[in-house]
């Protein structure tokens, strides 16, 4: 894979989340990612992760790649590729695809028509390799696996020439420890102006994608009750929070909205656990690891039709699902601003259930184990 640095979003932690599954279900894994060794999200020494160095231009050419898979190719039983577009899936498909080892291929979301229709150059320019590469990385893989059925169907929409094995297996993680007070009070005493107000938290990358400005758009102006709050948490990779700073400005919500920053650790799991209900009004969603993450804590979800995994959301009533426009956000919130305490109370029942029964690690791994020893 290219990177497990956190601030890259949800592959990198899904990729982890997977790996530690596996592991408990007896399976050996080896991570191969072009980071440098250095790095500091590396130093978790529960998994083994080769870290090749950085690849070379936005297409991240690596070098060392495939003389490493040259040298240990007959170390594996499989391999998984997690993303397309880059050099590591292709060369991986050079070195594989014509042995007895299988590979799979997570493709996370990177074959959603949103990037067609929003990014018509890149597609362009896409389609001029696409025939040679990443059409083959996928139809000679031992299964494309997508991560829910929405992804899977939207994925067929990109490119009119496509061939592949498709499964489905989600992604998930582990349930969050029980613990005590320690970790809501902590973030109440870094972020005192959201203390007696009902806090809708965005937890994610600040990309416009996501819909951060959606969300600001939405905020109701005068309360009627309990004031409401909405805490944007996240790395900032693209410089858009300055002008989601202006916009705040410029709306005149400065008091109710919060820009935490990246939270980890307890901080995290603080704004979790004071958060009324989970925002996501993005624009395009593989999955939403920062959703599911939300359901575990037993927090309500407000999310877009664009978060691949919206039709369990609704189907298990784990929240609110609405179009990614600004009527489709602003009627999010005054759904769950109306609902009345003992529904909001059942609500936080139903997104617990929903994440236990459907995106536990150990749910995920076994479903993902499945598909490998199928082959």
């Amino acid at each position: 894979m290219q990177t497990l640095n956190p601030e890259t979003g949800g592959v990198a932690r899904a990729v982890i989340s997977l790996s530690k599954g596996l592991q408990k279900h007896g399976v050996q894994i080896e991570i191969v990612a072009l980071d440098k060794p250095d790095s500091p999200w590396l130093r978790d020494q529960s998994l083994t992760v080769h870290a090749l160095g950085p690849g070379l231009t936005r297409y991240r050419y690596s070098r060392a790649l495939p003389k490493w898979l040259k040298e240990h190719r007959d170390k594996f039983d499989c391999v998984i590729v997690h993303g397309i577009w880059q050099h590591h899936s292709f060369a991986v498909w050079l070195r594989f695809h014509k042995t007895a080892v299988p590979y799979f291929v997570f493709s996370h979301g990177m074959l959603d028509p949103w990037f067609k229709r929003t990014f018509p150059l890149k597609h362009l320019k896409k389609w001029l390799y696409w025939p040679w590469t990443d059409y083959r990385v996928l139809r000679d893989a031992a299964a494309v696996i997508f991560t829910s059925e929405e992804e899977r169907s939207r994925a067929r929409q990109s490119f009119w020439l496509y061939r592949a094995k498709e499964k489905i297996s989600p992604l998930g993680i582990e349930q969050p420890r029980p613990a005590g007070p320690e970790a809501q009070h902590l973030f109440l005493a870094k972020f005192p102006e959201i203390e007696k107000t009902r806090m809708l938290l965005f937890l994610g990358r600040i990309h416009p994608k996501k819909g951060c400005d959606l969300a600001i758009d939405a905020l109701p102006r005068h309360a009627s009750g309990e004031p409401v709050s909405l805490v944007i948490a996240g790395p900032d990779q693209v410089g858009w929070t300055r002008q989601l700073r202006e916009r705040v400005a410029r709306m005149d919500v400065s008091p109710h909205v919060t820009f935490a920053g990246m939270l980890e650790g307890p901080l995290k799991r603080g704004a979790f656990e004071n958060a009324d209900a989970f925002i996501l009004p993005s624009h395009q969603e593989n999955f939403g690891m920062s959703v599911i993450e939300a359901l575990s804590f037993g927090v309500p979800v407000l999310i877009s039709d664009r978060v691949n995994i919206w039709r369990e959301i609704a189907a298990d009533h784990a929240g609110y699902v609405e179009p990614d426009d600004l009527a489709g956000a602003t009627r999010l919130i005054e759904r769950w601003l109306y609902t009345s305490p003992d529904e909001q109370n059942l609500m936080r029942v139903n997104a617990r259930n929903c994440f236990l029964r459907r995106f536990e690690i150990n749910r995920a791994a076994a479903s993902l184990l499945a598909i490998l020893q199928a082959q």
